[in-house]
């Protein structure tokens, strides 16, 4: 057995294990389309949301019921789309 079969065999072992690595942490993607469209799309709302509150906090000062309303809207949005990462 020469040096270049034993780097061979060394890749393939290297490459095996990060093939397994990889499907033990990341689930396929088919199977959870629908999943990750849905945090996609809470993930743009709760930054709409925040923006939102923000520009609302500055530009009227007085309004600090609509502005805690609207942060903890999307704050309410962020919980959602944290809660749907790590159970599905």
């Amino acid at each position: 057995m020469n040096q270049e079969d034993v780097d061979r065999i060394i890749a393939e072992a290297v490459a095996d294990s990060k093939r397994k690595s990889h499907k033990k942490w990341h689930k396929s993607k088919s199977s959870s389309d629908g999943i990750n469209t849905a945090r996609t799309l809470l993930n743009w709302t709760f930054m709409i949301g925040f923006v939102a509150a923000v520009i609302i906090y500055f530009v009227w000062p007085e309004q600090r019921m609509l502005f805690f309303c609207v942060g903890f809207g999307a704050v309410v949005l962020k919980l959602v789309e944290f809660y749907l990462r790590f159970m599905f």
